[in-house]
């Protein structure tokens, strides 16, 4: 199999991980969404840890990297944090849909942090896919949804902050592994305190789902991960939006969601645009002359 056969394969096994952490998330029911991202993340350092012993990478934290990985931990708790509590109210599908925004608010985030350039035709494809947000948001409709939506906004804001981070951190020195296990570690423990100040019960079935939430997390990390090393994301992102398509059949199935007419069309619009990004990137990188 072609490498970046290999890379597309990982990445919708990477959308079909994640669509069912969204699922188990939302199974546990009633609990905070604290506690919920606590159960998420703890299973995530375990598999961070091991992988970090079996690939022998040192646990030191590369010089100059230290508050990348701190700004994308904050960035990434609050992501996790705000995208559990939006689960908890909004079908899954939306939930996922507003979480998937996290892309262009990087290209926004790369502009400040990075001083990357935005080009017109990315411009346009965040601006549409903002204008496709207010389809799912429903702003004036009289939606009790529209603040969990709003927060599943911002779980989506701090993901792309997150995912720029990301980027620096690498940029810095920083594997791949060690990110996962300081993101992780520190979620976990910024979490325990929220945790003994509003203590909430669980039960064995609840318990459960939040582990197999963490354990399809860390599936699709390590699954998106792998994709990457596969093939360059110019190539295959645009696949990561089957986790809607995943997403809305597993609310349907599990659940009984039906996303309304509205949620339908913006999540139209804003994978639109993300396939049109996709492809207007790679044809403005096939076309770029070649530095000499």
């Amino acid at each position: 199999m072609k490498a970046k056969n290999k890379g597309i394969l990982y990445i919708i096994m990477a959308a079909f991980c994640f669509a069912f952490m969204n699922l188990f998330v939302k199974l546990a029911g009633d609990l905070p969404a604290i506690e919920k991202s606590f159960f998420r993340n703890v299973v995530a350092v375990f598999f961070a840890f091991g992988v970090m012993k079996k690939e022998k990478i040192p646990f030191t934290i590369p010089k100059g990297s230290l508050k990348y990985l701190l700004t994308r931990s904050i960035a990434g708790t609050i992501g996790v944090f705000a995208n559990f509590y939006a689960i908890g109210y909004l079908c899954i599908s939306d939930a996922s849909m507003l979480n998937k925004l996290s892309p262009f608010f990087a290209i926004i985030f790369s502009y400040f942090l990075m001083k990357e350039k935005i080009r017109p035709y990315q411009m346009i494809c965040v601006l549409t896919a903002f204008a496709g947000t207010l389809l799912i948001l429903k702003p004036g409709l009289g939606s009790m949804a529209t603040i969990p939506a709003l927060i599943g906004l911002l779980g989506g804001m701090g993901a792309g902050l997150a995912y720029t981070n990301v980027r620096l951190a690498s940029l810095h020195g920083a594997p791949g592994p060690l990110i996962v296990f300081f993101f992780s570690t520190f979620s976990c423990i910024s979490a325990i305190p929220f945790i003994i100040a509003n203590p909430a019960p669980l039960s064995s079935y609840q318990l459960i789902c939040l582990l197999l939430a963490g354990l399809s997390a860390s599936g699709g990390q390590f699954s998106i991960t792998a994709a990457y090393s596969h093939a360059p994301a110019s190539e295959i992102s645009v696949y990561d939006y089957t986790q809607i398509i995943f997403a809305a059949l597993l609310g349907y199935l599990f659940l009984d969601e039906v996303p309304d007419g509205w949620s339908i069309l913006g999540y139209f619009v804003i994978c639109g645009a993300g396939i049109a990004m996709f492809f207007l990137k790679k044809r403005h990188s096939d076309t770029a002359p070649a530095d000499h």
